[in-house]
């Protein structure tokens, strides 16, 4: 079985945490009767309409826009494997 390498793609994130309070994530929604609903341990809950459906957003996580401008959440434990951070030195080569 052939073994792949994801290519390396630029794209913007965002963490979660932020949206609270004042700010505004596109796509993340914290103003539905869902809203109301606390998980177990009191934290917030969001949502966010993906190609996969409507997903929650819990704090810590991150925001991911994809290369066609769609947008998904990801754990942060998941976040911190796949991901570096792109050190913007000369913006136009991204």
């Amino acid at each position: 079985m052939a073994k792949y390498r994801r290519k390396p793609v630029v794209c913007e994130v965002v963490e979660a945490i932020q949206w609270f309070p004042g700010k505004e994530i596109e796509g993340l929604n914290t103003d539905s009767p869902e809203t109301a609903e606390t998980r177990p341990l009191g934290q917030p809950l969001a949502w966010i309409h993906t190609l996969e459906g409507t997903l929650e957003v819990s704090p810590g996580d991150w925001i991911i826009t994809g290369i066609n401008g769609e947008r998904y959440p990801l754990k942060n434990d998941i976040f911190r494997v796949v991901y570096e951070l792109v050190e913007e030195t000369n913006p136009s080569l991204i």
